[in-house]
């Protein structure tokens, strides 16, 4: 997920509303989507979040209240979020910030999923 395809759209505003807890994001194509960080958070690109493998994911518990701190440009392909909870490791690609947008809500209900079938809770 990291670099960008020739036909990535590009970020044309990256506004983080910190009182909602939410990224906002407006990319060249049109497309516009607004990403809650415990979203962010729980689908962050790191090996501690997503494992080395297929299979390896971490679960991530109690995020219901976590906030992007900062938001620091990697280049022009990427950012690198700075997270309440000390979280900072990850990339996120604009690609991979655009398919997080288009297919938020599917990954949304499969995370709270997850977490019933685990028992656990977005709050800590």
């Amino acid at each position: 997920m990291s670099g960008l395809s020739p036909d990535t759209p590009q970020p044309t505003e990256i506004r983080l509303h910190q009182q909602s807890r939410a990224l906002e994001l407006h990319f060249d194509d049109g497309a516009q989507f607004t990403l809650p960080c415990e979203y962010l958070r729980v689908y962050s690109p790191s090996a501690s979040v997503r494992g080395h493998g297929p299979g390896q994911e971490v679960l991530q518990t109690g995020k219901r209240q976590v906030n992007i701190v900062n938001i620091e440009p990697v280049g022009h392909y990427a950012v690198k979020l700075v997270f309440s909870d000390g979280h900072d490791s990850g990339l996120y690609s604009w690609d991979y910030l655009y398919q997080l947008g288009r297919e938020q809500e599917a990954r949304w209900a499969e995370y709270l999923a997850r977490l019933a079938a685990a028992g656990a809770s977005r709050d800590e």
